[in-house]
């Protein structure tokens, strides 16, 4: 399986760390913080005003900085269809 990875940023200490794509929309990022028993969840919402997704892990508010274009873009090209590039 293709694990997918982005970076966020810790908004309190400006920490740049990697984290796990579980699931990516337009409108939810679904992330994963840390790996086994101590894995933690956290759902990223767009701002306001599309410019980043912004979501709270244990207590600390986490920023994936891309904005809702962006992201729709990423995700239409995941979710292409080849099955049509390979008629003849």
């Amino acid at each position: 399986m293709n694990e997918q990875e982005i970076n966020v940023r810790v908004t309190e200490t400006e920490q740049i760390i990697k984290v796990t794509v579980y699931s990516k929309r337009q409108d939810r990022i679904e992330v994963v913080l840390g790996e086994g028993v101590h894995s933690v969840k956290c759902e990223l919402l767009p701002t306001t005003n599309g410019c980043a997704y912004v979501g709270s892990a244990m207590g600390r508010e986490i920023v994936y900085e891309r904005s809702r274009e962006e992201v729709a873009a990423d995700v239409e090209l995941e979710n292409h269809d080849y099955r049509d590039s390979r008629r003849r």
